[in-house]
């Protein structure tokens, strides 16, 4: 569009000043106007979600004294679902990061294949950063199944 004005005005050839006008334009829309707008969505979805849970509490408490003992259970219920999706997205985590950390310690090893050491000059053992991530795998796993408080 602007090459076309550009060329319209009699403007001499500005060499592609068109494409990176367009992309400017489309980077500073993109951070400036549509990030913020998905996130002040999200937001108000969480408020009204959250308003609405207090608003079907109050009501089941108002109700009877069944209400009451019903808003405690649905709450524990909930806090339990919450509690396992974190484990069970841990679990996941550990063993993505497992598989990241062995790809990165056979892919490393292909490519730097003979190594040499430290003390010689030569790159070393460079596949040995692939233990880190695979370490940390590791850690999230003990963490899930002997540190964690058990779910009920």
């Amino acid at each position: 569009m602007a090459n076309l004005a550009l060329e319209l005005f009699g403007a001499p050839d500005m060499g592609g000043i068109g494409l990176w006008l367009f992309l400017s334009v489309g980077a500073v829309a993109l951070f400036m106007v549509f990030i913020p707008l998905v996130t002040w969505i999200e937001s108000r979805r969480k408020e009204r979600e959250a308003f609405y849970k207090a608003e079907t509490f109050r009501r089941m408490v108002e109700a009877s004294g069944e209400g009451a003992k019903a808003a405690v259970e649905l709450v524990r219920e909930e806090d339990r679902l919450k509690r396992i999706k974190v484990r069970e997205g841990m679990k996941i985590g550990g063993v993505i990061n497992i598989g990241v950390g062995l790809g990165l310690v056979i892919f490393l090893g292909a490519l730097f294949r003979g190594g040499g050491s430290i003390n010689t000059g030569g790159p070393g053992p460079v596949y040995l950063c692939g233990l880190i991530p695979a370490f940390v795998g590791v850690a999230m796993l003990v963490y899930v199944y002997l540190l964690a408080t058990p779910v009920e």
